[in-house]
């Protein structure tokens, strides 16, 4: 009975990855994640439910489409399979039902982190939506926990330091440094880090990007010239708060 209840859990978290997959194809090309149906980009064939169960369909179908054998990007079972493990793994993670509340947010905030995620590498785009909802997500629980001052604080200095640190670096170089999408994303999560935890943030994210980034440039698999989201080290880090403090805090201690 508990093996079966924790695959309950686990498809549950599947569903909520296959609504992920339709949130991270649409948003960005300004679709409805409501109507209409998925269709297959093939042959525009509308996709029955059957068709649409997480992770078996994918192995039932084969990974192409059932009429004009269309291959499937193995991403999406990959991103259901990550979202059903996700929810899983927190869920194992609360002692008592009073601890519920807490279960929902994490897995709210987490799915939030995975679209945005994906959102990012394919379009280098953080939707307004998307950290609108983080915002308001991680308001909700912070109301419960901290101060408003706390909340504010850690808001105004997420949005305002590298807001003023991009607007230097406009005047002074002509290029805008950041997008408005990561100074907005890291406003949302300052509600929750705080004032010290987000310029720890800024400061890790940056560090975590730029160590990514001149890897990359010199195994020459990008050229200087290009733009890498940024968006990505940012959720890192703020994974590792979030979710895994105890190892965020020993990987700090190494840096600082």
């Amino acid at each position: 009975m508990i093996i079966f209840f924790k695959f309950l859990i686990f498809f549950a978290g599947a569903c909520l990855g296959s609504f992920l997959n339709v949130v991270i194809y649409r948003i960005p090309i300004g679709m409805s994640v409501v109507t209409p149906r998925s269709k297959c980009p093939g042959c525009k064939k509308s996709i029955y439910w059957f068709e649409n169960i997480p992770i078996v369909s994918y192995l039932f179908l084969k990974g192409k489409c059932s009429e004009c054998d269309f291959k499937i990007s193995i991403r999406y079972p990959l991103i259901e399979l990550l979202c059903g493990v996700v929810t899983l793994v927190l869920f194992l993670q609360i002692s008592s039902y009073s601890q519920v509340y807490f279960f929902l947010f994490q897995v709210s905030i987490a799915l939030i982190f995975i679209a945005l995620f994906f959102i990012d590498l394919d379009h280098k785009l953080l939707p307004d939506s998307l950290n609108l909802y983080l915002g308001a997500t991680l308001l909700a629980y912070s109301s419960f926990e901290y101060s408003w001052k706390y909340m504010l604080m850690g808001l105004l200095i997420g949005g305002g330091f590298p807001l003023l640190i991009t607007w230097l670096f406009y005047k002074l170089r002509g290029k805008i440094g950041l997008g408005g999408g990561d100074i907005k994303l890291w406003a949302a999560l300052g509600i929750y880090l705080g004032p010290v935890d987000v310029v720890h943030n800024i400061f890790m994210s940056c560090l975590l990007g730029a160590v990514v980034g001149l890897s990359l440039i010199a195994a020459k698999i990008i050229s200087k010239e290009n733009a890498i989201p940024f968006g990505p080290f940012i959720l890192v880090v703020a994974t590792l708060q979030i979710f895994m403090p105890d190892l965020y805090a020993q990987l700090k201690a190494l840096v600082v």
